[in-house]
């Protein structure tokens, strides 16, 4: 929570039987996400750290949101939708505002509305996908809610009202919201930035342990949205669309099996799982030490890929998924 008050975090329930065709989309899964990772690797060259695991806490506390600022009156509560999605509850305490990220559907966020007899005042979109909209014209219709989303998707986001660009600056009752452009997942995709609460949410650009997958954008328009992020303090809390942690964290071990902070991290995301509890909001910290679309200079990433320790950003790019 970002405030001194406790709220709970909703626990998810996630039970999911393992079948043959099960296991083979795991492995269709991962295979999209090595021919990603090339293309990121080919238009991303960071400085190789070295990590000490086990030094200092990368860690961020599972079930609630804290943040330096004693100052801030948000909220945030996340609520499952379908069947990994989250959306996410903005309250401000101080004047009653509340407001919805990505309502995947209208039925939960009405439920927590309830429980709480709480108003909706906005409804905040990261990018047109129904899994992120499907809840807007219902929870309009109810609360008079006002719909925000990017400029660039005005006429993809259903009932918006405010369209945002890149760099704007949007008062939630008090609470700067820096708009950014993420562009990759969709060529319309903007993450919603408090800087004063140490929050983002990211939607389908950043995941913890991976990224989204390129339905319109480029490898480089990705990329760059992914540098806007990793450009924020360390201490920054990142809420993303889905919960993919479990499953992301098998395909970054596969390919950094030595990172022993990834290791560590991993071992808590299962324990985590295996008890529907969910996995967000993680840490920027975190994500540097262990997500593997944000380590892309990693040397043994770049060993389990086959790409030369020395290559160059240009050189990688010769090296194509079917090459393995």
């Amino acid at each position: 929570m970002f405030s001194k008050a406790s709220s709970a975090m909703a626990s998810i329930p996630c039970s999911r039987v393992r079948t043959a065709s099960c296991a083979w989309m795991d492995l269709r899964q991962q295979l999209c996400k090595k021919s990603l990772f090339y293309g990121l690797v080919t238009y991303l060259w960071r400085p190789f750290k070295i990590l000490q695991a086990g030094t200092r806490a990368l860690g961020v506390t599972p079930f609630t949101c804290s943040i330096s600022s004693t100052t801030s009156s948000l909220q945030i509560e996340l609520v499952p939708c379908l069947k990994d999605n989250y959306a996410y509850l903005l309250h401000d305490v101080d004047t009653g505002t509340v407001g919805v990220v990505d309502p995947s559907e209208a039925m939960p966020i009405i439920d927590a509305l309830n429980r709480k007899n709480r108003n909706l005042t906005y409804i905040l979109n990261t990018h047109h996908h129904y899994d992120h909209t499907g809840g807007n014209a219902e929870l309009k219709a109810r609360y008079g809610a006002k719909v925000i989303g990017s400029s660039l998707d005005k006429d993809r986001i259903p009932g918006i009202d405010i369209a945002l660009q890149d760099g704007d600056k949007w008062m939630f009752a008090g609470h700067e919201v820096v708009v950014m452009d993420t562009p990759g997942h969709t060529k319309g995709h903007i993450s919603y930035y408090l800087p004063g609460c140490g929050a983002i949410f990211t939607g389908d650009t950043l995941f913890s342990l991976s990224c989204g997958k390129l339905f319109e954008g480029t490898p480089e328009q990705m990329l760059a949205s992914l540098d806007k992020i990793v450009s924020l303090p360390d201490d920054t809390n990142i809420y993303c669309g889905h919960e993919y942690t479990l499953s992301n964290s098998k395909f970054a071990l596969s390919i950094e099996p030595k990172n022993t902070a990834l290791q560590s991290y991993a071992a808590r995301v299962a324990q985590l799982r295996s008890k529907g509890a969910p996995t967000i909001p993680t840490a920027l910290k975190l994500e540097k030490a262990c997500n593997p679309f944000l380590r892309t200079s990693s040397t043994e990433i770049r060993r389990s890929l086959k790409i030369p320790d020395t290559a160059s950003s240009r050189s990688i790019g010769s090296h194509s998924p079917s090459e393995g």
